[in-house]
C-alpha cells in the first residue's frame, strides 16, 4: 500500500470482499505498507480495495480463473 509517490502507508484499512457471499474481511497495513490474506478459496473471486484517511484505492479483482497460488497486489492511494 503506497501513495502515488511510492511512500508506504501504515495503518491503511485493506478490505477483501468475497464476491459470492459479499462478506468483507479487513486488515491494517504494517509500517512497510504490506498486508497479507490467507486461506482464500480458489473457486471464488474477491474484490480488494483500501482506505487511508478518507481516500480509497481503485478496487482490484482476484479472479478464480487465475491459476497463481500467490498474488502480489499493489494498491495505491491518491493522497495528493
Amino acid at each position: 500500500m503506497t501513495d502515488r509517490q511510492g511512500n508506504a502507508l501504515q495503518d491503511a484499512a485493506v478490505q477483501l470482499e468475497n464476491t459470492a457471499t459479499l462478506s468483507i474481511t479487513s486488515y491494517l497495513t504494517g509500517k512497510d505498507g504490506h498486508f497479507h490474506f490467507t486461506r482464500l478459496r480458489d473457486d471464488i473471486d474477491y474484490t480488494l480495495k483500501a482506505k487511508y484517511r478518507n481516500l480509497w484505492s481503485r478496487p482490484r479483482t482476484l479472479s478464480h480463473f487465475d491459476s497463481r497460488k500467490h498474488f502480489d497486489v499493489m494498491l495505491v492511494i491518491p493522497t495528493d
